[in-house]
């Protein structure tokens, strides 16, 4: 009885920790319709990205990195060259698998008809005079093409992007499912469903660049990977299955590893997460609910620790491959068993040893008679969910680079989305992405704008129409696209009368800013309503503008500066900072002394802003913003003051090169 209410204790934790229900289901619902829309077939796109990994998963712990698949679209992978007659071989270089000489899980691939990209050629070995790809070579050329400053990591390229740290491998897909694995949909009887059964070998599986460290060919081996398989797997878990993989993760960064050399660290996450499918494929627990959480803990803990006296941890799609047979043998296996054991012996206290979850147990051992609700609305405010939500769908609303061409091409896409049987979350998400694409839209018309009146007068209007119903359905903030378009053509008391409107609605009690909103006002305002409503009247998010397209001219030695010097061609711009840049721009042309007050409250803002209102990474823009319209206005020391401060700042956004400029430029 006390170790069932310790579980409820420890599952209430782990759903404040890793999440509730409803928030894992819309990070994934919201990462599944993004990149459904991003690598649409009608998008047409080279290469498609998937995120993997624990993100894809739906975790967010802290210090988690950024996992990200992609692969070329005209490239296939067979098994049998029969398989060649569902391609068109003009459009798609087919690559053949020889898994011959390979450790199971591991295969060459080979070039059958000798077609491919320069990329992809230049990467070739010629065994028994034939080309094959060699993995070592292709992890060697394709690092460079990934991110600037990234360095090789398995069969990936790593690096960081600000104080986010990715794990990028470019692969291979195929269509098919791996012979070796087709033991696999037999084991299958009570888990996963049918249809997520069917839906994975659908889905075939990928190859990444990374040999077996004692095979023929490590240099030239491919890894099989199944990564989109195993988000599938997980997806498929009740939430208890999902927080007994999340807290075996806290248990192996926050214990086991603790109590590890450097060196004697060679368990992994990946690890964890085939013990866990084990256990639920083999029914090692009859029923996971959050009252034995702790004994689903500990059943696939005990599997671990049998993996490791064996020496033994079986690919859970093909079970031939041992996946601790290159690391944990001899000398090591015997440190890490020991280890474990005496953790094993410890029993469920071990679990004390974890800072994230031990205020849990100690809670329920001091209060025996405590009652544990572990029902969702009572462990998660709706405004604390809301907040979750619109965090993460900004995370994701970002197009790239586009043209007129591909934002077609994105409606169409959003156009066929329409019917699907979507979640609150994918709808919500499916709003603010097409929201994002009418703006983009409307400002690549103007770019592209030219002819005559006529023509001028229709496109213009388009634009004015696509902008307006993005900001019906778009954030509040969404509103200062429309005001930044009037000032760009020149209408400076419409664009006046957005920022009035804007102004007012920045202004109410109940606005959410990133995480930022006073919890009683926001529930009396919409408390009970829909994202969809929420996200028009009381949510704002940062201006994003696209260094490929200049939307106000005072800002254009900014955005190139950014994407001279940035992976991610963004600017982006606190709401406030730029409603008040653009009521200092405008009143110039009709009234001098409502510019000066604009002013005057973006200095406000500016050197007195906590954080709320200008997030700490913005505030090299934020005192870049002030400084030009100082300098604007003639008050040049002020001007010098503001860009030395921005160049001050933590540099997220790459706008150094403009700021110095512009320091050149005063002539103090």
């Amino acid at each position: 009885m006390a170790t069932q209410k310790i579980s409820e204790s420890v599952y209430m934790g782990m759903c404040l920790k890793i999440g509730t229900p409803q928030q894992v289901t819309a990070r994934r619902d919201i990462v599944d319709i993004v990149e459904m829309l991003k690598y649409n077939e009608m998008i047409n796109r080279p290469f498609t990205i998937m995120l993997s990994g624990s993100r894809r998963e739906g975790f967010r712990l802290s210090g988690s990195d950024l996992d990200y698949m992609s692969w070329p679209n005209n490239h296939r992978v067979i098994w049998d060259f029969s398989q060649v007659q569902f391609y068109s071989t003009q459009e798609h270089a087919m690559i053949l698998c020889d898994s011959s000489e390979s450790p199971p899980g591991f295969t060459l691939l080979w070039l059958p008809l000798e077609r491919t990209s320069h990329e992809v050629m230049s990467a070739c070995v010629r065994m028994n005079g034939m080309p094959y790809i060699s993995s070592s070579k292709y992890r060697e050329i394709t690092c460079s093409m990934t991110l600037f400053d990234s360095t090789p990591h398995g069969p990936c390229s790593s690096g960081s992007i600000g104080n986010v740290e990715y794990d990028y491998a470019l692969c291979f897909i195929s269509d098919f499912w791996p012979p070796s694995a087709s033991s696999w949909k037999d084991r299958c009887h009570s888990w996963p469903p049918r249809q997520v059964v069917n839906e994975i070998i659908r889905n075939g599986c990928h190859f990444v660049a990374i040999g077996h460290k004692s095979g023929n060919h490590a240099d030239n081996e491919w890894r099989i990977s199944f990564s989109r398989a195993e988000y599938k797997l997980v997806y498929s878990m009740n939430h208890t299955q999902f927080l007994t993989y999340g807290l075996l993760k806290l248990f192996l960064k926050e214990i086991i590893n603790n109590v590890l050399r450097v060196g004697d660290k060679l368990l992994c996450s990946y690890h964890i997460k085939t013990a866990v499918f084990w256990a639920i494929q083999q029914n090692a627990l009859p029923h996971w609910h959050p009252k034995n959480l702790l004994v689903g803990f500990w059943v696939c803990f005990k599997l671990l620790l049998k993996w490791v006296y064996e020496g033994n941890c079986p690919n859970f799609f093909i079970p031939e491959n041992n996946m601790f047979l290159n690391n944990i043998y001899g000398e090591a296996q015997m440190t890490l068993f020991t280890q474990l054991y005496i953790l094993y012996e410890k029993g469920i206290a071990l679990l004390l040893h974890s800072p994230s979850i031990n205020s849990y147990i100690i809670n329920v051992l001091c209060n025996p008679r405590l009652t544990i609700c572990t029902v969702e609305h009572t462990l998660i405010s709706e405004v604390e969910l809301d907040t979750d939500i619109f965090y993460e769908m900004s995370g994701h609303d970002l197009t790239g680079s586009v043209d007129l061409r591909m934002c077609r091409k994105y409606l169409h896409a959003v156009e066929d989305s329409i019917g699907l049987p979507l979640t609150q979350y994918g709808i919500v998400m499916l709003q603010k992405f097409t929201a994002t694409i009418l703006q983009h839209t409307a400002f690549m018309l103007h770019l592209y704008n030219g002819g005559s009146n006529k023509q001028l007068y229709i496109v213009d209007t388009l634009a004015c129409h696509m902008l307006k119903i993005a900001a019906r359905f778009g954030f509040v903030s969404d509103m200062l696209y429309i005001a930044m378009y009037y000032y760009k053509t020149s209408r400076y008391r419409e664009a006046l009368s957005v920022i009035d409107i804007t102004k007012v609605k920045l202004a109410q009690p109940y606005l959410m800013y990133w995480r930022h909103v006073d919890r009683e006002s926001y529930t009396e305002a919409v408390g009970g309503q829909s994202l969809s409503t929420k996200m028009r009247q009381v949510v704002a998010r940062d201006i994003t503008l696209y260094n490929d397209i200049f939307y106000i001219n005072e800002l254009i030695p900014e955005q190139q500066s950014s994407n001279q010097n940035n992976y991610n061609p963004i600017l982006n711009i606190p709401p406030l900072v730029l409603l008040y840049m653009l009521q200092f721009l405008c009143s110039r042309h009709v009234d001098t002394l409502r510019a000066q007050r604009a002013l005057d409250d973006l200095k406000v803002l500016v050197h007195h802003d906590q954080g709320q209102l200008v997030p700490v990474h913005l505030r090299d823009i934020s005192w870049e913003i002030l400084g030009i319209c100082q300098q604007i206005s003639g008050n040049l020391q002020a001007a010098l003051y503001s860009y030395q401060q921005s160049l001050g700042q933590y540099p997220v956004q790459r706008i150094q090169t403009a700021t110095r400029q512009r320091i050149q430029d005063l002539h103090l």
